[in-house]
């Protein structure tokens, strides 16, 4: 499938539980460029149909505080647009941990729009549940749990504001296993059968960006092979993701620390990738939550 036509006017529906960064994403979208509307009430949705304007692309803001807020109704009006001519429309579901939305709200001391008096849990799980429809057939997911404001708008950039297209764009990331999963990955790599350089005193402190660590981790005699058949599947797989139309394919490395081999894996890969023509972003998510840790304290 090649990419639509630059005339192709761009709609991007944005939600997502409360407090996981709507309104941050929607302000990133309005610099882009994009006409914003939010919280517009959902009967009122079809008449955005019939609009004469096509010159700018649109970003609907819609969450469960909508008064006649309804799955089925954002569901059909997306498949309404989906048969427009001359419309490319989008799903854009920010999501993020139970958690992390409960520390939010504590931060912020907002209440929950849900949530009986002072018991936000239970408004968050309940949103969770009535949103789960809409995240399942999300077009792009973005997990907002471990994102900064900044990180945020960089991800939102990334994938909606470059010129209206659609591409298959790439993530790629390194993680610890210690602290879990990430969260809505495509494809995971397992990267502790190679040689770990935290073993080796020189390189305990630095991180798998470094050529020295780099390098080290490529002395383990699998390294080539393993990098080599990670890349063919690349190969074999992103290519027929956007045949199908995917906008969105994200690939995470994984060690023990998220420091030293996953690093080097998620670079080396990210590097490949971008060589041959695929738009690549790259995260290390633990290399990440220690700088803003850093910061934090200073």
């Amino acid at each position: 499938m090649t990419p639509p036509d630059q005339n192709l006017r761009r709609i991007v529906v944005v939600t997502g539980p409360s407090g996981a960064g709507r309104s941050t994403t929607l302000n990133v979208l309005e610099d882009a460029g994009y006409e914003v509307i939010d919280n517009l009430p959902l009967r009122l949705m079809p008449v955005l149909l019939d609009d004469p304007d096509q010159s700018r692309p649109l970003a609907l803001g819609i969450d469960a505080r909508n008064r006649d807020f309804s799955t089925n109704t954002v569901i059909d009006f997306l498949g309404r647009l989906a048969l427009k001519p001359g419309v490319l429309a989008e799903l854009l579901f920010l999501d993020c941990s139970t958690e992390v939305l409960l520390h939010r709200f504590s931060e912020t001391r907002r209440r929950h729009p849900m949530a009986p008096a002072n018991r936000p849990a239970e408004g968050i799980g309940a949103e969770q549940e009535l949103l789960m429809p809409l995240r399942v057939r999300a077009d792009m997911l973005i997990d907002t749990s471990t994102l900064n404001v900044h990180e945020l708008r960089a991800e939102v950039e990334h994938w909606f504001a470059p010129g209206g297209k659609r591409h298959l764009s790439v993530a790629v990331q390194s993680f610890s296993y210690k602290r879990g999963l990430p969260r809505s990955v495509d494809m995971v790599y397992d990267c502790r059968f190679l040689k770990n350089p935290y073993w080796e005193p020189s390189l305990r402190a630095l991180n798998g960006t470094d050529p020295r660590v780099a390098a080290h981790v490529a002395t383990d005699p699998r390294y080539d092979e393993f990098s080599q058949k990670v890349l063919d599947m690349s190969r074999l797989i992103l290519p027929a993701c956007r045949e199908e139309g995917k906008s969105h394919f994200s690939i995470a490395f994984g060690c023990t620390g998220g420091q030293h081999r996953s690093v080097t894996l998620a670079e080396s890969h990210a590097s490949q990738l971008a060589d041959e023509g695929w738009q690549v972003s790259i995260r290390h998510r633990e290399i990440n939550a220690r700088q803003q840790e850093g910061m934090q304290k200073t």
